[in-house]
């Protein structure tokens, strides 16, 4: 399940091989500030883009609802089911009664902190899938897991409780996301998906005659680096997870589509036997190459918490630098014009192109050229063209990767 802050990002998460995206509309999930979100008017769009690539689409509405927001939230809801959204994620008893009144299906949302079995039990009557806590161990999941089996626990649908859990990503220091740091800080609800992310901030400790002064051992104390579990992804679909949730709907469309397809090829792997140590180094190497704040195994194998940041910010070992635009694509020939806006772009050059349609096209620059000659560089301000390997579009942006100050250090 992948997460979808713009269209880049769900045509990213679709040629990574998603199962499912996940999106929000308006202010009622729990990124509203963070991320792009679209409006209802996209619902109609965005479910054709999903039902055409076979995936399922996820509407969250997962943030607490007050009063006077009941109609609005009604409205969202019946807006979901009139277009064709497949799921609406909550965690609110209002949306929950609500999408079950209107037959609309349901997932329970981490914010739910599910942690046994009893509740399990309890949000059965609403829903199919639901997130267990991030807080669990591992072996505390197959538990539920083997219990839901032997206990022939169903959803509405009749079918058996599908048990989801957090898989990658930005990781909180609050239970299940339930902080209220942002808000006694800056009068901003995480719960209302609005934090300003305090907990990411380096801090000074000063005692109250001023005295003393310390930083705290040059470390984030409040901001846990990311999770990663695919060195150990076959013992989560061992326990019987059947939804892995990547988080990231603030993140560009190429950390979605690098990391969905990296999640893909592992899951695919561990069902087909080809789950190795080699094959979990190309994939680890994959996921140090876009947005992280380094990474840990979360609580799953019972590690205690202490793994916090060393710096504010991205820690992947490449970062994408602007070029230009795509000014023209030629596609009986496959080539693409392109206006270099800033820097330089050279054969050889790892390259990426973003759209709302493209999504992300990847490839190694093998030949530029400049007024009809074969150039081995270009520089700001020159139109020139170069091969590509499938359709883009005008108006798309043109990246290549570069070496992050951070590659040789270690994540």
């Amino acid at each position: 399940m992948a997460p979808v802050g713009s269209y880049e990002a769900l045509m990213g998460a679709i040629q990574g091989g998603a199962g499912s995206v996940y999106f929000g509309v308006g202010p009622m999930n729990m990124r509203s500030r963070s991320a792009a979100n679209f409006s209802i008017s996209d619902l109609e769009k965005i479910t054709a883009i999903c039902k055409e690539a076979g995936i399922r689409s996820y509407l969250t509405l997962n943030t607490i609802i007050y009063d006077h927001e009941i109609e609005e939230m009604h409205q969202l809801v019946d807006a979901a089911k009139s277009n064709g959204v497949s799921v609406v994620i909550a965690s609110d008893l209002s949306v929950l009664e609500y999408a079950r009144k209107v037959g609309m299906e349901v997932h329970i949302s981490t914010q739910c902190n599910i942690t046994n079995l009893q509740a399990v039990k309890f949000y059965s009557r609403y829903a199919d899938v639901m997130v267990t806590a991030r807080e669990l161990k591992l072996s505390q999941v197959a538990a539920i897991t083997k219990a839901i089996r032997e206990q022939h626990i169903t959803g509405p649908s009749g079918e058996l409780v599908q048990i989801e859990i957090f898989a990658h990503g930005a990781l909180c220091m609050a239970v299940s996301g339930k902080c209220y740091l942002s808000l006694d800080n800056f009068n901003e609800s995480a719960n209302r998906g609005a934090c300003l992310q305090p907990c990411r901030r380096e801090y000074i400790v000063k005692d109250a005659d001023h005295e003393v002064e310390l930083k705290i051992d040059n470390k984030y104390i409040m901001s846990p680096k990311d999770l990663k579990t695919i060195d150990f992804l076959d013992q989560i679909l061992a326990a019987g997870v059947r939804v892995l949730k990547i988080e990231g709907r603030g993140r560009s469309a190429e950390y979605v589509k690098t990391v969905t397809e990296t999640y893909r090829a592992a899951a695919d792997a561990y069902f087909n036997g080809t789950f190795t140590e080699e094959n979990l180094a190309i994939w680890n190497q994959k996921l140090a190459s876009v947005y992280n704040r380094g990474f840990w195994n979360g609580y799953y194998l019972g590690q205690k918490m202490g793994e916090w940041s060393k710096r504010y910010g991205s820690q992947a070992t490449r970062q994408k630098v602007y070029i230009g635009k795509i000014t023209n694509y030629f596609n009986k020939i496959d080539v693409a014009e392109v206006k270099i806006e800033t820097h330089t772009l050279s054969v050889g050059d790892e390259i990426l192109i973003i759209g709302p349609t493209t999504g992300v096209y990847e490839d190694r620059l093998g030949e530029i050229r400049y007024e009809l000659e074969t150039v081995s560089t270009v520089e700001k301000g020159q139109l020139c063209s170069i091969p590509v390997k499938g359709t883009v579009r005008r108006n798309d942006k043109l990246y290549k990767w570069i070496d992050s100050p951070v590659r040789n250090e270690k994540i």
